[in-house]
């Protein structure tokens, strides 16, 4: 057997092996999906059926009707627009590192660094004592505020920023435009790339918050989505449709946009890497 047809034959196990662990993979997602169309008798049936008998909404109904999910994805998006508005804080903060020159810089950086090595874990109970002190605890700007900026973000745009030539912003300087102008008009439209990636992660790391605003939230309105999923299923741990509903609801945004950008997600993301 020559190469071309080893190769070939290759190409073909391949591809196979592929495409059936990608159908392993996704039929999870799919049966989760369609029963959350069906009734809770259907869901239980032994055999399982993966199309639904007949569709019903009566899951997602008592969802918002019965277990307050419009409350949680309110405070759910409530933390995915202040994400964006971390992301827009963090973009300054690797402007400066990256543009600015001021006494004892590296340094700074150096200590922004160094708290990405600190589980998130070990500062759960500090932040919780300061805030507690701040009497900002079970509320929702306590849920926000420790999350608004991190040391990832900024090192992200501090190394993609370093790249953007200085001539173009002395230029900006010289026709009399203000340090926060030419940040805006400038350095973030050249900063596209890193901005759809720190954009994606943000609205997936605000729409999967859980840990945080379990320990901040005393009362049930301040829930979001992941806490209410938790809560689902500690109160309703039998009825397995009502959960799979919850868990699409959860769930899909999450696949509808990584579907929709996974292109640009991998291309900006080498991209940013190689700057």
């Amino acid at each position: 057997m020559n190469s071309n047809k080893k190769d070939k034959l290759f190409q073909w196990i391949a591809g196979i092996v592929l495409t059936l662990g990608g159908i392993m993979f996704v039929l999870p997602f799919i049966w989760m999906i369609l029963s959350s169309f069906k009734t809770e008798s259907e869901v239980i049936l032994i055999p399982p059926t993966l199309w639904p008998q007949g569709f019903t909404f009566e899951n997602y109904k008592n969802l918002f009707e019965n277990m307050n999910f419009a409350v949680y994805l309110k405070n759910t998006l409530i933390i995915v627009l202040f994400s964006f508005f971390g992301m827009f804080l963090n973009a300054m903060a690797g402007f400066g590192f990256a543009k600015y020159n001021f006494k004892g810089k590296d340094g700074i950086f150096f200590m922004v660094l160094a708290t990405m090595m600190i589980p998130s874990q070990v500062t759960m109970i500090p932040v919780y004592l300061i805030l507690n002190k701040l009497n900002l605890t079970n509320t929702m700007l306590g849920i926000v505020l420790p999350g608004l900026v991190g040391a990832f973000g900024i090192f992200l745009f501090r190394q993609f920023m370093t790249t953007i030539p200085d001539e173009i912003i002395e230029a900006t300087r010289l026709d009399g435009a203000s340090e926060f102008r030419t940040f805006v008009q400038i350095i973030l439209p050249v900063s596209k790339p890193i901005l759809a990636v720190q954009a994606i992660l943000a609205f997936i790391g605000g729409w999967n918050s859980f840990l945080w605003p379990l320990i901040m939230a005393n009362d049930e309105k301040l829930y979001t989505l992941s806490v209410g999923l938790s809560l689902l299923k500690s109160q309703y741990g039998g009825n397995f449709a009502l959960q799979m509903a919850g868990a699409t609801f959860m769930v899909m945004p999450i696949i509808i946009i990584f579907i929709i950008f996974q292109k640009n997600i991998i291309e900006n993301y080498t991209t940013s890497g190689l700057k």
